[in-house]
């Protein structure tokens, strides 16, 4: 038996000290936030209990439905049609099946044709190691032309990745548009899922297992130092003390690592201090009034500052209706200093601008979330940018969002990606999950 130490209570942390647990290994989670579950973790919204930030099943989730069985989970899966909405020009228009895609009045028939083969293609398409070394812009241009990127897509990626919007990897926007154009109940309909319960529900039943297997968990625990002797990993450091680890798997955002690693070698850390990250304010909004009957909504809108809306009260049914707005930004923007009044001010802007029945007295309750660390920028090349999980420090692995490359955050790769390093050999006796 090894002790495993997993650094990080995030879904991928506690799906890497799960399965670590299965193996037969001694395992504990060290989590400095006072709550277990990451960006999956929920808050109250009144007597909403809703997600801080939005997580949504796709049919290709394959690892969450494998989890589901092993927790006995499966019958809290629902299957929701979900539509898409696009707001151009002061207009919402309904998008996502070709039917809405003939009737858009912003392109030409030819754009139109081109636009729908890209994305069939897409959809279709297995393989992304060529598309890796390629910029999406240059991508979609090839496929789409100029004149579509300018009114599709520009504005998406600027207010998503501002001055870095024309160096975003083909291949990380390309398996979005795969994992949505894969879950559809047929070419017409869209289908998405979620949990009964909302994402609790998996943290919930995770932080159970992981005790009955004998594990254990310890919140409001940051961790100072990860420790190393030889060529291999001994330990970590906490307020309280050393804690020994024949194994560590450290799942924290790449920017906090600078701290964790200070003692290692500055070549080990340069790859981790290479990658970039924007941040995130998300702002939930809770209405009396629904804004649109779509789940997701883009935005194509030089008076918004965001580039959509999620109403998640429309895939996830709630007492009230419940939509994300979220800012994507990096913490040197003004806007990040904003109060929250400011932000609220300006969401409410946004949804009432789609909708002009919706007005302030709407508003029952909001709440403004902030993570400076929500996205990584995957850039061209990006696959070959990534160091190895494995680390050079014998028993140390190492990995975050910007691992699932060229995937996306969400709910599945977390726990592919931690489950697949739990099963790693550990050839020491214990290892520790960070």
């Amino acid at each position: 038996m090894a002790r495993i130490v997993v650094i990080g209570a995030g879904i991928m942390g506690l799906a890497a000290a799960y399965e670590a647990l299965l193996q037969g290994h001694d395992v504990a989670v060290y989590e400095a936030a006072p709550e277990p579950g990451g960006m999956a973790a929920h808050f109250m919204l009144g007597d909403i209990s809703i997600e801080r930030f939005y997580h949504f099943l796709c049919k290709t989730d394959t690892p969450v439905f494998d989890l589901l069985d092993d927790l006995g989970l499966s019958g809290k899966l629902r299957w929701v049609p979900t539509s898409m909405g696009f707001f151009v020009d002061g207009k919402l228009y309904p998008w996502g099946d070709p039917i809405s895609l003939l009737r858009f009045p912003h392109l030409t028939l030819l754009q139109k044709i081109r636009y729908a083969l890209l994305i069939f293609v897409a959809t279709k398409r297995n393989r992304w190691d060529s598309l890796d070394a390629r910029d999406a812009r240059s991508w979609i241009t090839q496929w789409c032309g100029a004149a579509v990127y300018d009114r599709m897509w520009r504005k998406l990626f600027e207010q998503k990745f501002y001055e870095l919007a024309d160096n975003v990897s083909a291949a990380w926007i390309w398996t979005r548009i795969r994992r949505v154009g894969r879950s559809r109940r047929s070419i017409m309909q869209e289908e998405l899922g979620h949990l009964a319960g909302g994402s609790e529900t998996l943290v919930t039943a995770l932080m159970e297992r992981i005790a009955a297997l004998g594990g254990t968990v310890h919140l409001r625990t940051p961790v100072a130092r990860i420790e190393a002797a030889g060529g291999r990993v001994m330990g970590l450091t906490t307020a309280s003390g050393s804690v020994p680890a024949d194994a560590i798997i450290c799942t924290v955002p790449t920017p906090y690592l600078a701290g964790l690693l200070a003692d290692f070698p500055a070549a080990l850390r340069a790859p981790y201090e290479a990658i970039e990250n924007t941040g995130v304010v998300c702002v939930v909004l809770r209405l009396a009034r629904s804004v649109t009957p779509h789940f997701w909504v883009n935005i194509n809108d030089d008076a918004m500052r965001v580039p959509g809306i999620i109403e998640f009260s429309n895939l996830r049914a709630t007492s009230d209706h419940v939509v994300y707005v979220p800012y994507y930004m990096p913490p040197t923007r003004p806007e990040w200093s904003w109060q929250d009044a400011q932000f609220i001010d300006d969401a409410m802007d946004c949804v009432t601008r789609i909708n002009q029945a919706v007005t302030r007295n709407d508003l029952i309750r909001a709440h403004v979330g902030r993570l400076r660390h929500a996205q990584p920028i995957c850039t061209p090349g990006f696959a070959s940018k990534l160091p190895p999980v494995q680390t050079p420090i014998e028993g140390l692995q190492i990995a975050d969002t910007c691992f699932y490359y060229p995937e996306d955050r969400g709910l599945a790769e977390s726990i592919r990606l931690g489950r697949a390093m739990a099963r790693q050999k550990v050839k020491a006796k214990e290892a520790v999950i960070l």
